[in-house]
């Protein structure tokens, strides 16, 4: 007795025929001559074989089969030259030839009593019962292994006519439990396979699938499935494998008052397939599922018409040479609905229309709606055979118009599990995976769109105009104009979703938008220009902006880089709810921040990071200048400096006194510069200045220019008395002085001749042309703002 467990077994050959068994090195010797010896005795009288599988796998015959879930007894003497073996297996089989799928997880179930002759290698099938799916199949023949090749004669045909025997072959995950079935009319199967099988040979063989008005109704469906005719038949009479062809020359049914013909010549079915069809009919997709067990979750309704003819061979749609097919006709489907938990909202198009020309399929009106969006196209598809034979995508060109379209209604969800892997799911798998949307792979298309109203996220675009160009899973979307916040946009950019991270790029060009919608709306505005949301009014913006996207298409903001050239229009500030105001004003209290006039405000910001730098610009607040320029992080962090050239007038009541005692000009004219330094964040910031020392700085020198031009005035009219004492002239300036001033004068005169002994430096400088007021003023006044202002101001002061 032998008995394997859990084996597995792959066996691979690769396109240069090389197999992975042939593990023998070569060693170049000839072997020496084998002396004859008895026969070899295998003393075996039973073996199993379960819980294990099978994969042939050959490239270069593009065959790939699967035998899985393998449970395989056997008993009988092996020993002998001539022996029966008692055989019982059951498995799934998946066959695939040259990229066809023939068998997928089929269950297979086989009864075998199987005569040995070991002597001529020869093996026959005595007595056998096999179910294919849930089909009965008897056959009997054999199969004789030759040294070069093997001979093969089998026959088989269905042990009844019954025509559940047609249900039989369906799967039973689509057919459902078919016992209780009631049927009527017949369906046989049966088949010959005779000739010899090599490396250029297969089998010649005919298999005739047959049925004549049969019919047959599901126990709890109300309706039935009647008038079913099958005639067709899989035919090889050369033994080469290209030559395989089938014929369909009836396949008919009636669901209700509904009628289905379909006919076809398949040829070189392993070679360049040719296909000759004609499909016509009318269908109520409606008593499909009230007919036949079809999924639950797949919920057809509509009115299909069509009566369409082809003529194609593969090799043409392989190389896109549509011009070398031929399809004709109409199809139309009428008040379709579908559902599906592969699609986020139910479909349903009020009326479809197709026209088959030679090359192309005209879509003459595509008139539906989904979720929030209502639909019409009409267009051209390029390649709806390579599409539905050679898996290629949808080509086509179209235009889409719209009253209200949502973006999101498009998206595909895909479904990622924990371990990385994308596609289908297992249940358990699905509920702890993330959902990712994409942009349809099999979509290759030009659209011109036009729509009332564009949805997207919380975003509403009106008057929207565009091309929009899907291909390898990125849109890319070109002169696209539209209405949005009371003003105009232009965009133009694109979105990946074939990687896993999500990305974008796009240009923006946004005139004429109010301020208070933007930025209520825009969460990318919001980080970008947190400090703009005070302001009322309208924005002109140039946009140039790319970075990743999350899994539902939202920027993802600390991946963004790009720039912005912003143009305000406003002179109104929203000082509500507005804390930077506030900290603003508790240390500039000379400037109503309410009042700044920014009306043709630009500016440029740049963002790479998570950090926004701004370039530095100009706002007025009457006649003082302010600068500004800095940062701030995407998580609202200021970084900003406002500089501004603060006029005397502004520093309180103390300053402008000193000021008006002096009475220059040229003193009435000082500014003072201020350094406001903004940090903290947007809803908690800091302002700190040094506006406190610059005011302190400032007066104690013009209390010292006052000290000065006091002192300069009483020296001259004491000149003047001692001139006049002694017989000098008086100058024309005095003589129009007031007798209160030179009452003044005499005073200070006085105070200086009561000292003692008089400084010779002093009575020398006496002596000297005395310097004009105006000049002493201005050497002092140049000497504060040297001190304040540093030597650019001294220069001005000097001109």
């Amino acid at each position: 007795n032998l008995s394997v467990d859990g084996a597995n077994l792959h066996i691979q050959i690769n396109e240069q025929e090389a197999a992975n068994y042939d593990i023998a090195k070569d060693t170049g010797e000839t072997n020496a001559p084998v002396e004859e010896s008895e026969g070899f005795s295998f003393d075996l009288q039973s073996y199993e074989l379960s819980d294990s599988n099978i994969i042939y796998e050959d490239r270069a015959a593009k065959i790939y089969m699967v035998v899985s879930d393998i449970e395989h007894q056997g008993k009988g003497d092996l020993s002998a030259t001539t022996s029966e073996l008692d055989t019982r297996t059951e498995a799934l089989v998946t066959f695939e030839l040259d990229s066809t799928n023939y068998l997928n997880k089929n269950k297979i179930e086989l009864d075998a009593l199987i005569g040995i002759d070991l002597k001529d290698n020869k093996y026959f099938f005595l007595k056998n019962d096999a179910l294919v799916n849930q089909l009965p199949l008897v056959f009997d023949g054999y199969v004789k292994v030759n040294e070069n090749n093997q001979e093969v004669d089998i026959s088989f045909q269905t042990p009844s006519s019954d025509f559940k025997n047609f249900l039989a072959v369906i799967p039973e995950a689509y057919s459902k439990n078919i016992e209780n079935v009631k049927t009527t009319g017949n369906f046989v199967v049966e088949g010959k396979f005779n000739g010899i099988v090599d490396e250029e040979h297969i089998p010649q063989f005919n298999i005739n699938i047959d049925s004549e008005n049969a019919s047959f109704k599901y126990p709890d469906l109300p309706k039935s499935v009647r008038n079913v005719f099958i005639d067709a038949a899989i035919n090889n009479t050369t033994g080469i494998a290209e030559d395989t062809y089938v014929t369909i020359d009836r396949l008919s049914f009636t669901i209700d008052e509904d009628k289905f013909n379909m006919t076809a010549n398949i040829k070189e079915l392993m070679g360049n397939t040719k296909v000759n069809a004609h499909i016509d009919g009318k269908m109520n997709l409606a008593n499909i599922a009230q007919a036949y067990p079809v999924p639950s979750d797949l919920n057809l309704k509509g009115i299909l018409t069509a009566d369409v003819t082809t003529t194609f061979d593969m090799a043409s749609i392989e190389k896109k040479q549509y011009e070398r097919t031929n399809t004709t006709g109409k199809m139309s489907l009428r008040d379709f609905e579908y559902n599906s938990t592969e699609i986020r909202n139910p479909v349903k198009l009020k009326t479809t229309a197709l026209t088959f020309n030679p090359k192309t399929v005209t879509l003459n009106e595509l008139d539906g709606i989904t979720g929030k969006t209502d639909f019409n196209a009409t267009g051209t598809i390029n390649n709806l055979l390579g599409f539905m034979f050679n898996d290629e995508k949808v080509e086509g060109n179209f235009d889409l118009k719209s009253n209200t379209f949502a973006l999101n209604d498009f998206m595909v969800e895909e479904v990622e599990s924990d371990s990385g892997n994308k596609g289908d799911q297992s249940e358990e798998n699905s509920t702890v995976g993330e959902e990712k949307i994409k942009i349809p792979a099999f979509l290759d298309a030009n659209i011109n769109a036009s729509a009332n109203t564009v949805l997207y996220d919380n975003l509403t675009l009106t008057d929207v105009k565009g091309n929009l160009r899907i291909r390898d899973e990125k849109a890319t979307l070109s002169n696209l104009t539209s209405s949005i916040f009371d003003g105009k946009m232009a965009l133009n950019g694109e979105v990946s979703t074939k990687e896993d991270t999500p990305t974008f790029a796009m240009k923006l060009d946004m005139n004429q938008l109010q301020i208070g919608d933007t930025f209520k709306s825009l969460e990318l505005f919001k980080v970008l220009a947190p400090i703009a949301q005070i302001l009322k009014g309208r924005l002109d913006s140039d946009i140039e902006l790319s970075g990743n996207l999350t899994d539902d298409l939202l920027p993802d903001l600390l991946s963004l880089t790009g720039n912005i050239l912003a143009n305000v229009m406003t002179r109104e500030i929203d000082s509500e709810n507005a804390p930077l105001l506030s900290a603003l004003d508790s240390k500039l209290d000379f400037i109503d921040l309410t009042q700044l006039n920014l009306d043709d405000l630009k500016t440029k910001l740049s963002f790479e990071n998570g950090l926004v730098s701004v370039k530095p610009f100009t706002i007025n607040y009457k006649d003082i200048a302010i600068n500004v320029d800095g940062s701030h992080s995407f998580d609202k962090k200021l970084n900003y400096k406002a500089t501004m050239e603060v006029p005397t007038k502004y520093l309180g009541s103390e300053v402008n006194k000193l000021i008006s005692q002096i009475g220059e000009d040229d003193i009435k004219n000082l500014t003072i510069p201020v350094i406001a330094n903004i940090g903290g964040n947007y809803s908690s910031p800091t302002v700190t200045t040094d506006l406190a020392s610059g005011v302190k700085t400032l007066t104690n020198q013009l209390v010292e220019i006052q000290k000065q031009k006091l002192l300069n005035k009483g020296k001259d009219k004491a000149k003047e008395l001692i001139g006049g004492v002694l017989g000098g002239k008086e100058t024309e300036k005095d003589s129009t002085e007031k007798d209160t001033d030179n009452e003044e004068v005499k005073e200070v005169l006085g105070g200086l001749l009561g000292k003692g002994k008089k400084d010779s430096t002093v009575t020398k400088t006496d002596t000297v042309a005395p310097k004009k007021d105006e000049d002493i003023v201005a050497e002092k006044a140049k000497n504060i703002l040297g001190g304040l202002l540093g030597s650019k101001k001294k220069d001005s002061v000097q001109k």
